[in-house]
């Protein structure tokens, strides 16, 4: 995991910039929102793969919270889109090369011709799995073998949470590229399929609202049901700590010099 981190609600969130991102050494990008921390707390596979991540994004204005409401510590908001956008510029500027695996065929191609014309420099190939939801060791090869063959700098990843994650952390060891990004809806997003909220939401924090608006059928439980159950999750961990704290100074112990001081 990556030194530039914050503890928050069991999970090392990401508290660095960007830029401390290299192509050197194998790294492996997630990013984690109030869903996620959700489905993760009842997907054990699922809760393995975020805590094997060398980079864990706060990719939601839920942990941002979490972060300061628990731990007293600000941390700034990295989605998945931004982590997409800044790869690319960076892999513009040194003439790298990146992979997208997932989605369809006719996104992909989209993704292809609006890279050509706005990143030209980067050489980028693609390969689309077949829709399910669980692959067979048959597709894996597959798609470990199409990525392989280019050995991209940077592997994209647009699968779904929690598939794409735990695709990745079986199968990191095998695929030959040096960062690997699980980015999910941002496929759709930068192909244009899927319509991003205005930027206005997003400068307000409230782009989960703005995707509840344009996809309410999909979207509802999401947030409508799990964002009520991150809530309980979220005050229940402030209790257990109060609580801790409560302790401590009823035994007369110095907090500064206690381990739960360093939670």
């Amino acid at each position: 995991m990556n030194n530039s981190s914050t503890p928050c609600m069991g999970y090392p969130l990401f508290n660095g910039s960007l830029m401390d991102l290299s192509f050197q050494d194998k790294t492996i990008v997630n990013t984690i929102n109030q869903y996620s921390f959700c489905i993760a707390e009842e997907d054990d596979e699922f809760k393995e793969a975020l805590m094997g991540s060398d980079m864990l994004l706060p990719d939601g204005v839920g942990m941002v919270f979490a972060s300061f409401f628990l731990e007293n510590v600000k941390i700034q908001k990295i989605a998945g889109a931004d982590l997409h956008q800044h790869l690319l510029t960076k892999l513009n500027e040194e003439c790298g090369s990146c992979f997208y695996l997932g989605s369809s065929e006719a996104t992909l191609k989209k993704i292809e011709d609006r890279i050509q014309k706005e990143y030209p420099n980067i050489s980028v190939h693609t390969y689309a799995p077949p829709y399910k939801a669980v692959f067979d060791e048959q597709d894996s090869e597959k798609m470990i073998a199409a990525v392989n063959q280019h050995a991209p700098d940077v592997l994209f990843i647009g699968m779904t949470a929690p598939k794409q994650e735990k695709w990745i952390h079986t199968n990191k060891q095998l695929l030959n590229t040096k960062v690997i990004g699980s980015i999910g809806a941002v496929f759709d997003f930068y192909a244009g399929t899927v319509k991003r909220p205005a930027r206005m939401w997003i400068s307000l924090g409230l782009e989960w609202f703005g995707r509840l608006i344009l996809e309410p059928r999909r979207m509802w439980r999401r947030y409508l049901y799990y964002g009520p159950v991150f809530t309980m999750h979220l005050l229940g961990k402030k209790i257990k700590l109060a609580n801790r704290y409560k302790r401590v100074f009823s035994s007369g112990t110095n907090v500064s010099k206690h381990p739960l001081s360093k939670h």
